[in-house]
């Protein structure tokens, strides 16, 4: 099952996305359409909320953190109280994890610079600790405070629970592309475990994390921080984290980085299939870069990239039928859905096609599925050990109290798969189907798709990446046009999200933007 992220080669793989259809993928997909394809399909806007700080709230805002070491070197952490419930501040907290680097000089100090990898469902502290409090430009670490918080529900923020490790190794290896009805009972079955696991594990938790109440939480640390503004750097679902933050306190949005943007005015079936289509886009230029290798197991120099896709649907269809060895120490085997998540998993980041192709000629020339399977687990944080990190229950639980259920049930998403499947040929199926665990959800959802337009924020600077497979490009040029004060950065290339990445010219128009507050020009673009 998947959702969807972010990744460079000193982090373990996806290590920020949008993790859409959680139950079956970790995964999100990118359109390769035009900007019209995503225009805004809701009149509805997110609302600030008022500029003076409520009474009910003060202690919030006032409370001292007890800074500590954390057993990192370089980096200090603490617990952050946040009202569980923002309509009831008196009636139970929810304990918050915070993690700083200081600025390190020279230069004038910029105060915090928050960040958050994405997901959702990612620790960002430990984005914060293995990458950005130590691989960020130095000149951006010398000047600002390095801090992350994990949003409410996610890893050392009282994590939201579901499953087991036993119980999700099943669950990953659940069919998503149901041949008859025993398979598409076997495949709610799956969902209806999941989603009530969640309500049993997380009963009051599950109800109040959402995108809007994790942004009123870094207002809070904003303030215990002493910063006037929020400054912020946000990749995948965390674009969705700091506009939403914008929206609320437009008043407050200082430099905001938003990168590998989320569309906040889409449905959840809308951003499923255009997400559909952008990981068809990413799979499209593995191909094409496939086949000129030998080692490509999916053709040769004179195979399309279409065919390329049917090689693989085709091994993938043997997998569903017969699972292959794969070394496990569980007695995992390889079979399709494993598999699937495994190729996806290396469609985030260019620099793991080699990984990909290796496993892939092992899986396909061999029988050895040890290498798909190590991919797969990347992306689902599957340790050794057999444990799973809370990413997939946070993910879950986010995204399904963020939005309406993408589908309601099995018919709805049949009718939808030729669209899906027109979207991604290789990928389609599975999606679509993975779009369906919301349907079962325990909670109902208290958000629903609309504008974000922080009318009065400072500048905000969109990061758009043209063959993005997680977050569709088209997603950047909409959230940037609907910020009153957003400008879009372009970067002309694949992988999930541009900072970083290897591009000089992304790095230094980011890097001036955090250090000076100047936007780019209109129309940037970078390769």
């Amino acid at each position: 099952m998947h959702m969807r992220r972010n990744s460079r080669p000193s982090r373990p793989l996806r290590r920020s996305g949008v993790l859409l259809a959680s139950a079956a993928l970790l995964i999100s997909a990118c359109s390769s359409g035009s900007s019209t394809t995503t225009a805004a399909s809701t009149s509805a806007v997110l609302t600030a909320l008022p500029r003076a700080t409520p009474t009910a709230l003060s202690p919030y805002y006032e409370q001292k953190l007890n800074w500590r070491s954390c057993g990192v070197p370089g980096f200090e952490c603490a617990t952050m109280k946040a009202p569980l419930d923002y309509a009831k501040p008196g009636e139970g907290d929810v304990r918050l994890a915070v993690s700083r680097k200081k600025a390190t000089g020279p230069g004038k100090p910029l105060g915090s610079l928050l960040v958050n990898p994405g997901g959702p469902g990612g620790s960002a502290i430990g984005y914060l600790q293995a990458y950005a409090g130590i691989g960020y430009p130095a000149e951006v670490r010398a000047r600002y405070d390095m801090v992350a918080v994990d949003p409410r529900g996610v890893a050392r923020s009282e994590p939201v629970e579901c499953l087991t490790g036993r119980e999700m190794d099943a669950y990953t290896q659940t069919d998503t592309t149901p041949d008859d009805g025993r398979e598409t009972d076997q495949l709610v079955g799956a969902f209806k475990k999941f989603a009530e696991g969640c309500g049993a594990r997380s009963p009051e938790l599950l109800r109040h994390v959402s995108t809007v109440e994790a942004a009123r939480d870094m207002d809070i640390l904003r303030a215990v921080l002493g910063d006037k503004k929020l400054n912020y750097v946000g990749a995948s679902y965390g674009t969705f984290l700091g506009a939403t933050y914008a929206g609320l306190y437009p008043d407050r949005a200082g430099r905001l980085v938003l990168d590998g943007a989320l569309d906040p005015s889409l449905t959840a079936r809308k951003l499923n299939e255009e997400q559909t289509a952008g990981f068809e886009t990413a799979f499209q230029s593995f191909a094409k870069d496939c086949v000129r290798h030998i080692d490509c197991p999916l053709g040769d120099a004179g195979t399309s990239p279409d065919q390329v896709g049917r090689n693989l649907k085709a091994f993938f269809q043997q997998l569903d039928k017969t699972p292959i060895p794969a070394g496990d120490a569980d007695g995992r085997k390889l079979g399709e859905a494993l598999a699937t998540t495994g190729v996806i998993a290396a469609m985030y980041d260019e620099t793991a096609w080699p990984q990909l192709r290796d496993a892939l000629t092992s899986a396909m020339k061999q029988n050895d599925g040890a290498g798909l399977l190590a991919l797969s687990d990347s992306y689902y944080e599957r340790d050794a050990d057999g444990q799973y990190a809370n990413l997939m229950s946070a993910n879950a639980a986010v995204n399904c109290l963020d939005l309406p259920a993408a589908f309601s049930g099995p018919d709805q998403v049949r009718e939808s798969l030729p669209a899906f499947e027109k979207a991604s040929p290789v990928f389609g199926e599975g999606l679509a189907w993975a779009s369906l665990n919301c349907a079962y959800w325990p909670v109902k959802n208290t958000g629903e798709p609309h504008r974000i337009e922080a009318k009065g924020a400072a500048p905000i600077l969109v990061v758009g990446t043209t063959r993005d497979p997680a977050t569709p490009y088209p997603w950047a040029q909409s959230l940037a046009s609907q910020l009153s004060s957003g400008t879009l950065l372009t970067y002309v290339g694949d992988g999930h999200t541009a900072y970083g990445r290897g591009s000089s010219c992304i790095d230094s128009t980011i890097n001036r933007y955090l250090l000076q507050g100047t936007p780019p020009q209109k129309g940037k673009r970078c390769s």
